[in-house]
């Protein structure tokens, strides 16, 4: 096979157009299924990707994508470092991106990364990712396919999580031994999964311990800061607010704290407050806070080692990790409150 393989070349072998062979390596909709398989196929054989993208891949389909909502979180900076660590073992390089949240976005990506040829793809799900159409892209052309932390149902495939449904029902619980009997739940969007789980959990904490479930005390908001403020106020400036608040992550729950703050109400005598990730800010916030510990870097690295598995036995039966998580308990949930 020559060393300077082209798109003619492909279409001369598979007695196809050359614009057919392009429009199949960038998964146009036009394209159909069995052509788009028979050309990435023949491509991937031929060494067309590690020819066209060498310098980034440095050898044969060597590398993995990464995809997460936002680099800056402190749970995926940590499981980037898992990821790699792992990767590196194997020979394997990694190319991370973030999808901003943005589903679009993450589609493009997903399809930039199958036109780079990559051995796999790891996954956290973006905020407002709602279809999930563009992850059966690659599970129909064979890229193996693993999410982690934030995932879906809808798609069969490889996950590493943690008990969330556990996190929030435990968080909650604390809520209630700490003399809390007025508990709100501030949720990611709704779309979120893992959001949702942590309202079930929450909930089903409120039942065991025979207190009410207020709908008006459970709230959603998106990740930018204007959503997470009003949506905080709207619990907060109720006639009568929530006296303790679980809420998906903690930068959602310092919105809460601020908001407190802003309307007079002391923490934890007034109202105690956790949340999820454990951030290093949490113990510089005056008062600190307390929060669910996620195991990140654990995480990234049970995800790595699942996509090389799945790529070397494609076949094998689905996993689902689940990773223990912990609650650290600090000032904004002070135990001695009554």
């Amino acid at each position: 096979m020559s060393t300077t393989i082209t798109l003619n070349d492909i279409a001369q072998k598979l007695n196809i157009s050359v614009s057919t062979v392009s429009r199949a390596l960038q998964d146009h909709p036009r394209i159909g299924a069995h052509t788009k398989r028979k050309v990435v196929a023949y491509a991937k054989k031929a060494g067309y990707f590690e020819k066209k993208f060498g310098h980034v891949l440095g050898q044969e389909t060597n590398a993995i994508g990464v995809i997460v909502p936002k680099i800056s979180y402190h749970l995926y900076a940590n499981a980037i470092s898992g990821i790699e660590e792992v990767a590196e073992a194997y020979g394997m390089h990694i190319i991370i991106c973030q999808s901003n949240e943005s589903y679009e976005r993450e589609k493009s990506l997903v399809k930039q990364f199958i036109g780079l040829g990559v051995a796999g793809l790891l996954v956290s799900i973006a905020g407002g990712t709602k279809k999930f159409t563009h992850f059966e892209t690659l599970k129909n052309r064979g890229i193996p396919l693993v999410f982690f932390n934030r995932l879906c149902d809808e798609v069969h495939t490889d996950k590493v999580v943690i008990d969330n449904f556990k996190a929030a029902y435990e968080a909650t619980e604390h809520l209630i031994s700490v003399g809390c009997k007025r508990i709100a739940y501030l949720g990611g969007p709704e779309g979120v999964q893992i959001s949702n789980t942590r309202m079930e959990g929450y909930r089903s904490a409120l039942e065991h311990m025979e207190l009410p479930y207020h709908e008006g005390f459970v709230a959603h908001c998106s990740f930018d800061r204007e959503s997470r403020m009003t949506q905080a106020r709207k619990l907060l400036y109720a006639p009568d607010p929530p006296d303790g608040i679980l809420a998906f992550s903690d930068q959602i729950a310092i919105s809460l704290m601020t908001a407190a703050k802003e309307r007079g109400l002391r923490i934890p005598e007034d109202i105690s407050v956790v949340g999820f990730n454990n951030e290093p800010v949490d113990e510089l916030l005056e008062p600190s806070l307390s929060s669910i510990e996620q195991p990140g870097y654990a995480m990234g690295r049970e995800a790595a080692k699942l996509v090389l598995q799945r790529r070397k036995d494609p076949y094998k039966v689905i996993d689902r990790k689940v990773l223990s998580s912990h609650l650290i308990i600090r000032e904004s949930t002070n135990k001695n409150k009554r």
